[in-house]
Order: C-alpha cells, then sequence, then structure tokens
C-alpha cells in the first residue's frame, strides 16, 4: 500500500490542478476477451488502439451538434487488470461536461445524468476500434499466431461492446484518486 505514494499524491496533485471549473462524467471503455490473445501478442498497438478509439468516439459524438456541438476536453488513464486480477483491458475517461464550439464559446452538455447514450458510444467504439483493428491486419502489422481474423471481425461485431458512462457522484477529484491506485 505504501509502494509509490509519493508518485501518486503527485500525480493526483498535478491533475487536481487541470481540472476546470465545470460538471465532469466519468466514461469507461472495455475491449471484449475475445481480443486477450492478440492483446497478448501486440499490446503496445492494440492498447494504443483502445485509447485512439475510445477518445475518437468522444470527440466524434461530442462534435455532432444533434449531441453537443463542441469539443471536449479527456483525461484517460488506461487500466488492464479487473477486480479478479484478471486481464481486462479498459481505460478510463474524465470527461468535461461539455465543450468548446467553433467561437470558443462553452457549450454545456444537455443532460446532467450523462454525456451521450452508452448504446451510441458502444456503437461507434466499436466501428472505431474494428475499422483500425482491420488496417493493422491488412498491413500486416499485427502477430496473429494463425488467428482466423474474418471469424474474430464477425465475433467482434456480434457482440456490444461495454461502455460505462455517468457523471461521477463525489466529482472527479474522487475518480481521480481511485484511478491513481
Amino acid at each position: 500500500p505504501q509502494c509509490q505514494r509519493m508518485d501518486q499524491f503527485r500525480w493526483v496533485s498535478t491533475r487536481l490542478k487541470e481540472l476546470l471549473p465545470v460538471p465532469y462524467f466519468h466514461c469507461v471503455f472495455t475491449l471484449p476477451h475475445k481480443l486477450n490473445p492478440l492483446i497478448d501478442a501486440n499490446p503496445e498497438k492494440l492498447l494504443g488502439l483502445l485509447f485512439q478509439s475510445a477518445a475518437a468516439t468522444l470527440l466524434k459524438l461530442g462534435s455532432d451538434p444533434k449531441l453537443l456541438g463542441a469539443k471536449l476536453g479527456v483525461l484517460m488513464v488506461l487500466h488492464t487488470w479487473g477486480q479478479r486480477l484478471n486481464f481486462h483491458a479498459h481505460v478510463h475517461c474524465i470527461v468535461t461536461g461539455g465543450g468548446l464550439n467553433s467561437q470558443n464559446e462553452w457549450i454545456p452538455s444537455k443532460t446532467p445524468t450523462f454525456l451521450f447514450p452508452v448504446e451510441i458510444m458502444s456503437k461507434v467504439f466499436r466501428g472505431k476500434y474494428c475499422e483500425q483493428l482491420k488496417r493493422l491486419m491488412e498491413r500486416k502489422e499485427l502477430k496473429t499466431h494463425d488467428l482466423d481474423f474474418d471469424s474474430l471481425i464477425d465475433k467482434l461485431f456480434k457482440k456490444d461492446w461495454v461502455v460505462y458512462a455517468k457523471r461521477p457522484f463525489s466529482g472527479p477529484e474522487v475518480v481521480l484518486k481511485y484511478l491513481a491506485r
């Protein structure tokens, strides 16, 4: 429990100074376990793709005028283990509850209870991740160990991907302290 305690304290202190005086949401984007063997063989590329796809999802939905029409602020932290200490790749995001429009005016989120519908976030995230995964495969940039890639993609598209999104109950500070552990 004392390991890296000062590093943790410094990280949280620095992040707290970066918070804006606006509402925040806590979002989590999780990769399906069917990807675990491929991630194990290609961790840097596929976990990097997790960050890229989650960020692209949030920015795309934030820029949609029907949903918000603004550029969000996002802080992301990778977690690779679940509560049962099994491999469970997911990224936690602290996302501003609104953003800046093209005139640099603050546009608040349309609802105080959620940022965007999770069903939409899940589908966009799945599409962005799988699209980039296919590109990596086509360019032969992944170690596949004779994986049936087409079958994997079919299975990934048949499954709902887990995205969690709601306002932090006690504010972004509590989420930051949780993420620092």
